[in-house]
């Protein structure tokens, strides 16, 4: 279930999911920055830096669905600091 969440990039965490940033695919449009104010910031390029991995349910699945990029996923806590990821919070 995780590989299919982290290909589509779903709405909904699974239990056990934290929010995370693929920052390979991540255009810097930063729409999730704007749903997720205090949670999200931009750096000074654009690109969002991930405050906190559990934030609010609904606001974080807006974000992720409204994601251009799909860059903004949900992953299994285990997978966050895999290096192979390249999905690593700040």
């Amino acid at each position: 279930m995780a590989m299919i969440n982290r290909l589509l990039g779903a709405a909904r965490p699974s239990v056990g999911s934290v929010l995370a940033i693929d920052r390979i695919a991540c255009t810097g449009h930063g729409i999730c920055a704007h749903i997720l104010t205090g949670t999200i910031e931009l750096d000074e390029w654009g690109y969002p830096i991930l405050h906190e991995e559990a934030p609010d349910p609904a606001l974080a699945a807006e974000a992720v669905k409204l994601c251009p990029a799909k860059a903004l996923r949900w992953v299994e806590r285990r997978d966050v600091r895999s290096p192979e990821s390249g999905l690593l919070p700040e």
